[in-house]
């Protein structure tokens, strides 16, 4: 049976053209159907594990859960149709639920389960403690959520295991910095967490307004679960502030949007993707309106990719809004990455250094949601996302649209790499 997504159909089919199927069954499972007739018991073919690692429960599962069900409807897809070669994929799911040692503590256990790749982390310091055991054990490990910038800069380019399908802080910042230059906001307050996360946003931040030759008018830093930011946000007003710049995930954006709407200061706040999250428009309400941030994705049908994908999450998982888009389809996308991939190795076994050069070479076009990709990544470079993959979204009446008409229109054809 082939996937209910005209998206995943036309895909997987292209896929298995390159994996070389024969009619409509592999050759393995053809050679077992054979087997079977002659009366001899025929097992079914390996399975291939693959790793999804993330917060699935907790703090972040805002964002955590639909990057997982992104990647569950990918696979789903790839083993609807015999999988990699006649072998179902696999996978090995893991819940980080946002703490750091518990990431790396499934990193290992993942090794030990012989997966060949793995796909997850959302929060960058979960990842940042995690990514030395993918690295060690040469196992490729894919990102498609968290957005430190240090993450893919740890290891040297050519030796390293880490790609990613997210835009990185070093992206993101300064795209948005761009687009408060443009709008005459040009004195910053910065709002960041103490996790790894917050701290390397806030040096990507000072960095992209040093670019313009600016510097942050107040810095407040504050722990994950404050609930009261009052006192810093006096503070930011007094130093003249005309913008927040906030650098956290999860309900502490919203603690800065109450408390600037309780003090009356009506200032716009803006930062990376994660003001898409429910934590934010929702726990804020009518203080998260007009909020902006940098998105790879925005759920609105505006080609027939984007509109198919909706379309077979909604009906999968019965769901009329996706908490977080961007998540699911950059996980989608880094699902369909590794397929093709693992359909590009040549000779010798799918282990994690055929899988590295698998990606780093000459892949064959794999069009994607987020975008096409086109030789996403080298030996050099593991990003697969570009500053012109990027456009800005605004919350509207409780949701993330366009702020732009003309990145509407522009989202009408994907983009590639840059």
């Amino acid at each position: 049976m082939l996937p209910t997504s005209g998206l995943g159909r036309a895909l997987v089919c292209s896929a298995l053209v390159l994996g070389g199927w024969i009619t409509g069954l592999p050759i393995q499972t053809a050679t077992a159907a054979g087997a079977a007739e002659a009366g001899a018991a025929a097992p079914g073919p390996t399975p291939l594990r693959i790793g999804l690692i993330g917060p699935l429960t907790g703090p972040s599962a805002d964002f955590g859960v639909p990057m997982a069900n992104g990647v569950k409807l990918a696979i789903d897809e790839i083993n609807a149709v015999g999988g990699y070669l006649g072998r179902p994929l696999e996978l090995m799911i893991k819940d980080d639920t946002a703490d750091p040692a518990r990431g790396r503590q499934l990193a290992e256990e993942l090794v030990r389960d012989q997966v060949v790749a793995t796909i997850g982390y959302c929060n960058s310091g979960v990842a940042l403690n995690s990514i030395e055991v993918f690295q060690k054990n040469k196992v490729p490990l894919i990102v498609p959520c968290a957005t430190g910038t240090a993450l893919t800069t740890q290891y040297p380019g050519p030796e390293s295991y880490i790609f990613r399908v997210q835009g990185r802080d070093a992206l993101q910042a300064p795209f948005v910095v761009d687009d408060l230059i443009k709008r005459g906001w040009d004195r910053v307050a910065i709002f960041a967490d103490t996790t790894g996360y917050g701290e390397g946003g806030t040096r990507d931040v000072i960095a992209a307004l040093a670019a313009k030759n600016l510097k942050p008018v107040h810095t407040a830093r504050f722990a994950l679960g404050v609930k009261d930011l009052s006192d810093e946000l006096k503070a930011a007003r007094a130093a003249g502030a005309n913008v927040i710049f906030s650098y956290t995930v999860g309900p502490e954006n919203a603690v800065v949007a109450q408390g600037r709407k309780a003090l009356g200061w009506k200032v716009p706040q803006v930062g990376p993707w994660t003001l898409s999250f429910p934590f934010f428009i929702d726990g804020a309400r009518d203080a998260a309106e007009g909020a902006l941030m940098a998105q790879t994705f925005i759920a609105e049908p505006s080609n027939e990719r984007r509109a198919a994908f909706l379309a077979s999450y909604a009906r999968k998982f019965n769901s009329r809004r996706i908490p977080v888009p961007m998540a699911a389809a950059n996980g989608y996308d880094a699902s369909y990455l590794l397929l093709y991939a693992l359909l590009a190795i040549n000779k010798g076994p799918a282990d994690g250094p055929a899988i590295k050069a698998a990606l780093e070479g000459r892949m064959k076009t794999y069009y994607g949601v987020v975008a096409t990709y086109d030789h996403p990544f080298s030996p050099q470079d593991k990003e697969a996302i570009s500053a012109n993959m990027l456009v800005m979204g605004q919350v509207r009446n409780g949701l993330v649209t366009f702020a732009y008409p003309e990145d509407a229109k522009r989202n009408l054809f994907v983009q590639r790499k840059q």
